[in-house]
């Protein structure tokens, strides 16, 4: 039987991964962090453990331990933690003191050679749940208003711009304007910062993957939880990269969507 292992961040992602893959027949053993994963892992993989995120060496240990030669990352692990009393290890500790940069790209860039360097790869973590990802063209019932495309084609733009920079995933526009940024804080907490900020005018949500062309970490993800704030603060179109972007409880998201008449559409 195939096996993986699967480190566990937050959100439902490393929630539906494992059940895709008993589905599948595969084999996961989990890797929770303890600042971020749900409990609700334990009980749907074959075997599971839990360490603190700045544990690096204790996860190549457990991937000797049980023989796992490819790893996926599933769920966020919030940057903002870097910054957090959480203590390091000797091995991220050399590894985050070999960095110029404490972006995600540098610092899973390095995770991911460290892990290479003990013969373990690091698998695109979309690997089982490919069914989840999002397909070009509308999603909802309702697609985007001229105005709103012309906010959505905006904001991609800015989106791409930004990627280069590895900022974050997200941009809000309201009437060709970009009204916020993602930085740490994340998508939730930049749209209310964007609603304090645009004076009831309607918002319009970009969702980008960013430049790079794997799938291996940081994948975007929306579901029913980004619908409910979407509603919160008067958001009303949603733009995401088809094939790059995971929909976490589609059904729910959709209906969701659809019940508030927000349009949402996957770009190619």
């Amino acid at each position: 039987m195939k096996r993986y292992g699967l480190i566990a961040g937050n959100g439902r992602f490393p929630v539906l991964a494992p059940e895709a893959a008993r589905k599948a027949g595969f084999e996961v053993v989990a890797i929770g962090i303890k600042e971020e994963a749900s409990p609700e892992i334990e009980p749907l993989a074959a075997r599971c453990y839990w360490i603190s995120l700045g544990a690096l060496s204790r996860l190549i240990e457990i991937c000797k331990q049980e023989s796992i030669s490819e790893i996926m990352m599933c769920g966020q692990v919030k940057h903002a933690k870097i910054f957090s009393s959480i203590v390091p290890d000797w091995r991220l500790v050399k590894l985050l003191t070999s960095l110029d940069t404490k972006n995600t790209d540098a610092l899973i860039g390095g995770v991911q050679k460290v892990l290479a360097d003990e013969g373990i790869t690091l698998a695109d973590s979309t690997l089982l749940l490919k069914d989840l990802l999002a397909t070009e063209g509308a999603l909802t019932r309702r697609k985007p208003s001229n105005d709103e495309t012309r906010d959505l084609d905006y904001g991609r733009r800015i989106a791409a711009a930004l990627s280069a920079h590895d900022i974050g995933q997200s941009v809000v526009i309201a009437e060709r304007a970009c009204v916020a940024v993602e930085a740490m804080e994340g998508t939730d907490a930049m749209l209310r910062r964007a609603a304090s900020l645009a004076e009831g005018k309607p918002l319009r949500l970009v969702k980008a993957s960013g430049r790079r062309r794997h799938l291996l970490f940081d994948v975007p993800v929306i579901g029913p939880q980004t619908i409910e704030v979407m509603v919160e603060t008067r958001a009303t179109a949603l733009a995401v990269d088809a094939g790059r972007t995971l929909l976490l409880d589609r059904q729910e998201l959709m209906d969701r969507a659809n019940r508030a008449s927000i349009a949402i559409v996957a770009y190619a």
